[in-house]
């Protein structure tokens, strides 16, 4: 819904305008799951100019965890005495074995959990039981992790660990800006995270501006913010300039969260990292410290590396990447949905196959049924 109490207008008329002046086809980008929702949600892609297009990033966490992670995971719940501990999204993630949620009808013992410290909870009431934590998220959910792994470690537990798999947003930023998988996304302009962006801080965008000359800016998640946002990259991208606007001051600060921060490297370290469909970027994940070995789920249980194999058909990597339409995919709607999803991007409430699916497919058909009537009329 678009808010009464913000007009759209006015940032619409900007950014039309803009993209009038500029004269030729501007692509950007949100690398936010909620910036994805909200832009389908409020019809914002029937609203901006036809030569502006705002294509969907890494943004959501489950879609962009590799599959030989998802394997790892459900693999674990399958041992004897295992509790998995994780976040709703990450239930129905299909993987070459099933699901973590197959897997709980099968008998493992999966649990839903609202908060990290729920699985530093339950470890604690069950000291029979070996908790593993299955994480995922960008900066926005590692502080949690990292909280979690601290209070561990506080009351003395040796059954609690973390298998996490947690990316950073500024490296995918560079490697979508260096040719994703090998293939130039052509994007002049990011809408960067608000949420992330609280945690990182505005000065960690600005590497990024003056390696590759992209402008980037910090926007909130209502439709009337994301166009203010779309408004001011296009008219930096007009007057050809670079830098970093931020555009929600009221949660974003230059250095960020330093405490989050501080949790975050006292606990993990920079590491190269898989991601979904395009394999591994350098240092742009996370991966527990060794002076915290003993709350490494990937140590404990000397998991080994699973190959990573997308299924046949789905092009989720490309999609995440805004190289693909959800519609370009042809299981898309038919063989892939949200009741039977093939590929995250249809099982995560941030995913854009999921997006598409409810919000724009509909108008997809209306389209196509106004066509074919339009052609049957003599």
């Amino acid at each position: 819904m678009i808010s009464p109490n913000r007009p759209i207008g006015a940032a619409l008329e900007r950014l039309h305008a803009a993209a009038q002046r500029v004269g030729r086809e501007v692509k950007l980008m949100e690398v936010c799951g909620t910036h994805t929702m909200s832009a389908f949600r409020s019809g914002l892609h029937a609203l901006v100019p036809e030569n502006v297009t705002l294509l969907s990033g890494p943004g959501c966490p489950v879609c962009v965890t590799a599959q030989g992670d998802i394997d790892r995971m459900i693999g674990i719940a399958g041992v004897d005495g295992v509790t998995v501990c994780t976040y709703g999204d990450m239930m129905r993630v299909p993987g070459r074995m099933g699901s973590l949620e197959s897997a709980r009808c099968h008998g493992a013992r999966v649990e839903v959990i609202y908060s990290a410290l729920d699985a530093v909870r339950l470890a604690e009431r069950e000291p029979e039981s070996r908790v593993v934590l299955a994480a995922v998220g960008f900066e926005t959910t590692t502080p949690a992790t990292a909280a979690a792994v601290l209070e561990a470690e506080r009351l003395g537990l040796d059954n609690f660990s973390v298998m996490a798999s947690h990316k950073l947003v500024v490296p995918a930023i560079n490697a979508l800006l260096e040719n994703w998988g090998g293939e130039p996304t052509g994007v002049e302009g990011f809408l960067c995270p608000g949420h992330a962006s609280v945690i990182i801080g505005g000065d960690a965008y600005k590497p990024v501006i003056e390696k590759y000359g992209v402008p980037c800016v910090i926007g909130g998640f209502e439709p009337e913010l994301m166009a203010e946002g779309m408004a001011a990259l296009v008219e930096q991208i007009e007057s050809g300039e670079a830098r970093l606007e931020n555009l929600y001051p009221e949660a974003v600060t230059d250095a960020g969260n330093t405490v989050a921060r501080a949790l975050i490297d006292r606990v993990f370290e920079v590491a190269d990292v898989r991601w979904r469909g395009v394999g591994v970027i350098p240092a742009s994940g996370l991966a527990v410290r060794e002076s915290y070995a003993k709350y490494d789920a990937a140590r404990v249980y000397e998991l080994e590396e699973i190959e990573d194999r997308e299924p046949a058909g789905c092009v989720c990597g490309q999609v995440i990447a805004g190289l693909a339409k959800p519609d370009e995919c042809r299981l898309f709607g038919t063989a892939c949905t949200p009741v039977r999803p093939i590929g995250p991007c249809m099982v995560s409430g941030e995913g854009t196959c999921q997006a598409w699916f409810k919000y724009q497919r509909p108008a997809i058909a209306r389209r196509k049924r106004v066509g074919e009537e339009r052609a049957a009329t003599p």
